[in-house]
């Protein structure tokens, strides 16, 4: 049995995959409901008993350590834990101690793909943790997404999901003001993105996640911006990078503006819309003044 601990945006949707595949799942969050196939349980703890693998999707590393707390000492030595939650690699160390310590078994596997990734089954996982954990992990991770990289040890997940983010958000802040450039100088959106997205300027933010509706139909743009992997969700991702690029005497001065920048963007257009959407604050010059 799966006990599946955050039933929001990706994790209802990851949750109702297993059950797709056949496995018995019982979910628990404070707030959302159990999607259909999903057993509701009252509690974390009343969710876990008799649990063989325990997946967590959950806010913050605080949210991850708390749940371990209190469920490690609820569960039976062997137990595999597979924490899915993108938090600060420490933490990330912490919980799987925490479970290790108990006679667990225990990954930390964040994921790239958004709820369209979750809603498909197509995400990417990132994994920290022993060679056996990983093995362990693989088959519940295929039934999630389309690939699984075992990283390294206990953090390394998370360490390799906060780089790419990084990544991620610095080329989206590119995109949208080639877009806008663009824009400005006359060319349509569609001439810009079939140039690009077959030329140097191609990358995941443009051809699969493109700031402006039309070039690519499945993107957020095309619905005011909804769903999607979410500002403020790129926002905390970028917090973690440059709280551990300050941790380990790194500059990353582009990841650092794109913190500021999209802090500004969050801060106005709140954090709901799809990180994509940072693409109106540029047109609309929100982002102009100096924040460095």
């Amino acid at each position: 049995m799966i006990a599946f601990l955050g039933l929001g945006n990706m994790g209802a949707p990851m949750a109702a995959n297993l059950v797709k595949a056949g496995l018995p799942v019982t979910g628990y969050d404070p707030v959302t409901t159990a999607p259909p196939g999903v057993v509701t349980a009252a509690s974390a703890v009343e969710a876990v008993r008799g649990a063989d693998v325990v997946v967590t999707m959950l806010p913050s590393g605080s949210h991850v350590l708390d749940c371990y707390r209190e469920i490690v000492p609820e569960t039976t030595p062997g137990t595999l834990f597979v924490d899915c939650s993108t938090i600060d690699v420490a933490d990330a160390r912490t919980a799987a101690g925490l479970a290790t310590s108990a006679g667990h078994l225990a990954v930390d596997a964040p994921v790239s793909g958004g709820v369209v990734g979750a809603e498909a089954a197509t995400l990417t996982f990132m994994v920290g943790g022993s060679a056996k954990a990983f093995a362990a992990a693989e088959p519940y991770l295929s039934q999630l997404g389309a690939r699984s990289v075992h990283c390294g040890e206990s953090g390394a997940g998370q360490a390799a999901k906060i780089c790419n983010n990084m990544i991620l958000g610095v080329s989206m802040i590119a995109v949208a003001e080639a877009f806008v450039l663009g824009e400005k100088l006359g060319l349509s959106h569609q001439a810009l993105f079939d140039v690009a997205s077959t030329a140097s300027g191609q990358c995941w933010a443009l051809t699969t996640n493109c700031p402006v509706p039309g070039p690519v139909p499945s993107s957020p743009a095309n619905r005011d911006y909804a769903g999607g992997f979410a500002g403020g969700l790129m926002l905390k991702d970028l917090r973690l990078a440059q709280a551990a690029a300050r941790s380990e005497g790194v500059s990353a001065q582009l990841g650092r503006h794109a913190a500021e920048l999209y802090e500004e963007f969050v801060g106005h257009d709140g954090p709901g819309r799809d990180f994509s959407a940072i693409i109106t604050a540029v047109r609309d010059g929100l982002l102009d003044k100096d924040t460095a």
